[in-house]
């Protein structure tokens, strides 16, 4: 348990913002506010707490690219980044038979004080960043990074990278092909959907800047370690450069 001010994290150079900005939703497994007890700690340390290997996956982006983004701190079991907080799934109470002691009596008003102490923040954070390059005039394409287990009921993923979008099909269909070229095994709109809402931060912030965004997934086996995700982003930031803006893809 530790106390954090803000509850977001800002990652790259405002005078060197480069062509992407990267958000990372579920960056860490912090309760900023709450010890949790042994029962509950198991869920905080796999995918239900966060997404492993996302936040070095996306440091790693944004020092290879030259970029921006804003990474969130405290667990997606605090509330969920990715989620409309009208969603059923923005607190989760019950994972399986555990009760989260933490969440256990979440009422509408901790759910108002949640909202307003880690969720606002995070948007906020992002919204001010993107506002700033587009007062700028400086060309961005936004990119949201997550990760995704490798069994997900039973059945294995095949797929290393999903690209999910909903909007931007020719960007997306650029992208997997550079992907594939890097060697990965990609799929489109897997292991997730946008077009089933689940991209909710990229959706919100692309839409709201009118920006092209896209979300990648990739399967958290691959970026486990913060020197297994430094060599996925290698290859990563190099198939990136197809979903450059074009003039600082060119220049």
């Amino acid at each position: 348990m530790g106390s954090i001010e803000p509850p977001f994290e800002i990652v790259g150079d405002p005078a060197r913002p480069g062509p992407f900005f990267f958000t990372c939703e579920h960056a860490t497994r912090l309760l900023p506010e709450w010890e949790p007890t042994p029962a509950d700690r198991p869920f905080l340390e796999d995918h239900w707490g966060w997404d492993i290997g996302a936040a070095d996956l996306t440091r790693a982006l944004i020092a290879r690219t030259g970029s921006m983004g804003v990474l969130s701190r405290f667990s997606r079991l605090v509330c969920d980044p990715n989620r409309h907080p009208d969603d059923e799934t923005f607190i989760v109470a019950r994972i399986d038979e555990h009760a989260l002691s933490f969440n256990r009596d979440v009422d509408d008003a901790e759910r108002r004080r949640r909202r307003q102490r880690y969720f606002d923040p995070f948007h906020d954070a992002v919204d001010r960043a993107l506002r700033a390059r587009r007062a700028a005039d400086a060309p961005v394409r936004l990119c949201s990074i997550h990760s995704f287990t490798p069994v997900f009921l039973g059945r294995q993923r095949p797929m290393e990278i999903g690209v999910l979008f909903d909007r931007f099909d020719e960007e997306a269909w650029r992208l997997e092909g550079a992907l594939a070229e890097e060697g990965f095994e990609v799929a489109l709109n897997a292991p997730y959907s946008a077009k089933d809402g689940l991209t909710y931060s990229a959706d919100r912030h692309g839409a709201a800047h009118d920006l092209v965004y896209l979300e990648l997934e990739v399967r958290q086996d691959l970026i486990a370690t913060p020197e297994s995700a430094a060599a996925i982003a290698d290859r990563i930031a190099r198939a990136l450069d197809i979903f450059a803006p074009v003039s600082s893809a060119s220049g």
